[in-house]
């Protein structure tokens, strides 16, 4: 057996779509039409990539027919996946249940799939240990996860509540998995910009979980210029905070914020709460911080309160709270000690 890594989208645009259908697709610009049924082994991969990308340099040529060989052909049921999300801060764990099939009428980017048993569709990024996130962080969209035994540990973190313990560094060679065509995350340039992130948000649970996760949210908030009262420890009744402009809070807008910092989604009854707690207190906006972001039901509900409530992720915290660092009180900088680097960008950023 073995696990894969696979993105959905550039900018994970089809996240949602790959967890609904029960699917992963193979969503390659340009690839559209072509069966992959036909192909028998990587040979036969590499023709068809070179027949529909005829201009491309052939380094990238074979990159491209290592990822298309490994969904079409290497990947098998009971294989497990792996799905960053790029909205939220999780990661989704499923196993693949079905063999590649292509359907020609699909809408674009949705010809080439494989069924897949979501195990757990959320499962929280500062759950995994660095190592195994470094190996997620690849520039790739489709690669073999293996360094460091990372198929048996994320197969025992299902076991154990998602929960894991670091490990001794142990890379298997590559030729030990038999798979010696599919590119793995060794042979790709990784996302320091996601892994210093990670890091980051490993850093922000450990400090500032629980009630924490409201004080981090008010200090952001007074760092863009809100006045704010924060609600004690204890029952809120969903206030969290509430935020208002203006150096007394009496100016336009006026916030009310509820905080979850746990590992579970919020469900649509904490969005109804808000809505309620907004109206009590005569709020005419609402922000939701949900650490581990939203289910489908929340997700759903936004475009109808789109000229009232905004939502924040962890992710969406982490990158309000990098944007206002230097605006942030002291004590709270001095919890999160960051500096500023620069590295260069990838070429498809």
């Amino acid at each position: 057996m073995a696990i894969w890594l696979v993105r959905s989208g550039k900018y994970g645009e089809h996240e949602s779509r790959f967890i609904e259908d029960g699917k992963i697709y193979l969503t390659w610009d340009g690839l559209g039409e072509k069966d992959l049924s036909v192909a028998s082994d990587y040979q036969d991969i590499k023709r068809i990539v070179e027949a529909t990308y005829p201009d491309e340099r052939q380094g990238r040529l074979n990159n491209w027919s290592g990822q298309i060989w490994a969904f079409a052909l290497a990947m098998q049921p009971g294989d497990w996946v792996v799905m960053p999300s790029k909205m939220t801060a999780t990661i989704a764990v499923g196993e693949i249940v079905g063999a590649y099939s292509f359907v020609r009428d699909a809408e674009p980017h949705f010809h080439h799939r494989r069924e897949v048993r979501w195990i757990n569709a959320a499962v929280p990024r500062n759950s995994f240990d660095q190592d195994l996130l470094y190996s997620m962080g690849a520039f790739l969209t489709v690669c073999q996860i293996q360094r460091n035994d990372a198929e048996r540990r994320i197969r025992m973190m299902a076991t154990g509540g998602w929960t894991t313990r670091t490990l001794p560094a142990v890379s298997l060679p590559a030729a030990q998995t038999g798979l010696t065509t599919a590119l793995d995350e060794e042979q790709s340039e990784v996302d320091l910009e996601q892994l210093a992130t990670d890091s980051i948000a490993k850093l922000i649970i450990q400090r500032f979980q629980g009630h924490g996760m409201a004080l981090l949210v008010d200090a952001v908030l007074r760092a863009q210029g809100f006045t704010t009262y924060r609600s004690p420890e204890g029952a809120d009744k969903g206030i969290d905070i509430l935020a208002a402009g203006g150096p007394f809070g009496f100016a336009q807008p006026k916030i009310c914020v509820q905080v979850k910092s746990g590992d579970a989604q919020a469900d649509r009854p904490e969005f109804t709460q808000l809505i309620g707690a907004m109206q009590s207190v005569g709020a005419e906006h609402g922000l939701f911080v949900s650490w581990s972001g939203f289910k489908p039901t929340v997700l759903r509900e936004l475009p109808g309160q789109f000229f009232k409530v905004r939502v924040w992720t962890g992710k969406q915290l982490v990158d309000q709270l990098l944007a206002n660092y230097d605006k942030l009180d002291q004590d709270i900088r001095s919890e999160l000690p960051l500096k500023r680097i620069w590295t260069l960008a990838h070429p498809d950023d």
